[in-house]
């Protein structure tokens, strides 16, 4: 959730620390701040709001130094203040922190009750306090924070500096990720690799329970009791450029129109379309078991959930598998019934989701083989999982998911195709009719983009409401909760996604010609009972906005906008339907004139419970 950056070595980290904060800023903050070591002393600039009011304090009272830490704050102890923002200090000791101290209120009692002045309401400053209190009894820094580590209960990722030790550099990680840049006489911690990219490509994902000494020459990686662990760099492939707007106004438009690229990402390698098979290599461990599979348990948050939802349509389809969907946030709270015989799938675009990482240690512990879709190669969730299939995305920068999720459906899709086959449960003819609709998809795709002119004059309509309704059925309903999801996400318009056969249970006394009625309607087997629904919104005065790929003479009469996709697979339909959806919110917000790449109160990922 929050951003973390350090640098150790020869250059002038003020500049660096600040760069890779902004490339984290898709994360989500309310504060920021950094740290440096100055003439042998610990030097902190803090700000509220935006990056740019942190370099205005930077600029009036410059940092100079060759060590240093920053952060980009969310809060969750403690409100939005510079009191507040990290670094946090005690002493000779300066600590930055993402995650939650559960145990921080004890903890700060009994800092205290030992003298120690408290000068802010988080949870993080604890930490500081334990370290420098460890420091004054003797030892290093890394030592000190070992002992402090030991005492900590939670989620944690922290970057340490003390001024006793400049161009020293310990960071730590438990539930919460951190990444190490290496460098030539240089090197970096990280909460995301997008902050690195600029300076290194190779780089080290510490485990839970590791952490990891860095000076200007080396870094040493060991776990919480100092036991070396022999870690070998990764290579980080990603080009730099990616994370720019390429053009666009924001980060969410350009990521939009990347969705037919990210759709060939996604399924490069995995189909064969001279031979009607998919080709998932990945899900071997769990294919020698597939008779062995009753049931399905997809868990996901947020976007992802409903990436899930169309998912059990899918595999419970193609695979005959009885599907259930659940929110990693309630999973697993209510004793879930699941074991040997339960295959879970989770959903997250960042590998990083507590929830959801909280479900598989559940699932694992009860014995179910674990599954992961995700973006982010070895993420938390990625490692934990028996098997994954990684979406190739690339980075997504904007906080509102567009090709994340749809880079989720067309995995589904994938796995659905390959368990079916593998149960012998899916019919070969269908699963090769299936390939060959995905092979068209990127293509398609780049046909609903096309609608952006008939979008624009919708969004206009829509801007003032301050509520929308949105309606599908069967495996196009997900989409008109996500469709929802995403309105009000960056126009902060009250939006609900319905069932439209549900609609005369309730929503139906919302409507009238105050409240754009968004309908997802493709030409299939309940487009006419769909149709109906809608006579009766026309009824009573509500603006119908219809997504469809077939508008007849009738449709044409009740819509206030009709907003055309090109026909595909049913079960690739949800792709499609989801395109007009993104820019829709993303044009409305524009109207409105909302932080579109950074909506208020949102995070990119939600790290923490």
């Amino acid at each position: 959730m929050c951003g973390i950056v350090g640098y150790v070595g020869e250059r002038e980290a003020g500049k660096i620390l600040v760069s890779g904060l902004r490339k984290l800023e898709y994360r989500g903050y309310d504060s920021a701040g950094i740290a440096m070591i100055v003439d042998g002393a610990i030097d902190v600039r803090r700000a509220v709001g935006k990056l740019d009011n942190l370099q205005a304090v930077l600029d009036a009272d410059p940092l100079l130094g060759t060590t240093g830490i920053g952060h980009t704050r969310w809060a969750t102890h403690g409100r939005p203040s510079e009191q507040n923002a990290h670094p946090h200090r005690a002493g000779d000791v300066v600590v930055i922190h993402n995650g939650i101290i559960e145990n921080y209120v004890a903890l700060r009692e009994a800092l205290v009750a030992a003298g120690a002045e408290i000068a802010s309401e988080t949870d993080t400053e604890v930490i500081s306090h334990l370290i420098d209190a460890e420091l004054r009894k003797g030892g290093d820094i890394l030592t000190a924070t070992q002992a402090a580590i030991a005492r900590l209960d939670g989620s944690f990722a922290i970057c340490v500096m003390s001024a006793k030790e400049p161009g020293r550099l310990i960071t730590a990680k438990n539930s919460t990720p951190v990444v190490v840049g290496l460098g030539e006489g240089e090197n970096f911690v990280a909460s995301d690799v997008p902050a690195l990219l600029d300076y290194t490509r190779d780089v080290v994902f510490l485990e839970d329970g590791e952490m990891a000494d860095l000076t200007a020459g080396s870094v040493e990686v060991m776990d919480f009791h100092g036991n070396r662990r022999d870690r070998k760099p990764r290579r980080i492939t990603w080009d730099p450029v990616t994370a720019q707007k390429g053009g666009y106004k924001h980060f969410l438009l350009k990521e939009i129109h990347e969705q037919p690229q990210s759709i060939i990402d996604t399924t490069r390698g995995r189909i064969a379309p001279e031979t009607g098979e998919v080709l998932l290599p990945e899900l071997e461990p769990l294919l020698a078991g597939i008779k062995q599979i009753e049931r399905v348990v997809i868990v996901a948050c947020g976007t992802a959930w409903h990436a899930g939802l169309v998912g059990k349509f899918i595999i419970e389809r193609f695979a005959r598998i009885p599907t259930e969907v659940d929110y990693g946030s309630e999973f697993r709270y209510r004793d879930p019934l699941i074991g040997p015989e339960t295959l879970m799938i989770v959903v997250s675009q960042s590998g990083e989701t507590a929830d959801t990482l909280a479900a598989v240690e559940e699932a694992r512990g009860k014995g179910a083989k674990v599954l992961a879709i995700c973006n982010v190669v070895e993420s938390s969730i990625a490692r934990k999982a028996d098997a994954v299939v990684y979406t190739h995305a690339g980075p997504e920068i904007s906080v509102a998911s567009t090709k994340a999720f749809t880079t989720q459906l067309t995995a589904f899709y994938l796995i659905g195709l390959e368990l079916g086959a593998k149960s012998g449960r899916l019919d070969p003819a269908l699963e090769a009719e299936c390939i060959d609709a995905l092979v068209q998809l990127p293509n398609l795709i780049g046909e609903a983009l096309k609608s952006e002119e008939q979008i624009i004059r919708t969004a206009r309509m829509m801007a003032p409401a301050q509520d929308v309704l949105y309606l599908a059925r069967g495996i196009n309903y997900p989409i008109a909760l996500e469709g929802a999801l995403k309105l009000k996400e960056i126009s902060y318009i009250h939006a609900e996604g319905y069932p439209a056969g549900e609609m005369k249970h309730g929503p139906i006394a919302l409507i009238d010609e105050n409240v754009p009625v968004v309908v997802l309607l493709p030409n299939d087997e309940v487009y006419g009972k769909t149709l109906s629904n809608l006579k009766e919104v026309e009824s009573r005065g509500g603006k119908i906005v219809a997504i469809t790929d077939y508008a007849d003479a009738e449709l044409t009469k009740i819509s206030e906008s009709i907003i055309t996709v090109p026909r595909t697979s049913t079960s690739l339909m949800p792709v499609l339907l989801t395109i007009p959806l993104q820019l829709l919110a993303y044009y409305v917000a524009v109207e409105r004139g909302t932080d579109v790449d950074q909506p208020r109160n949102l995070a990119k990922s939600v790290t923490v419970e």
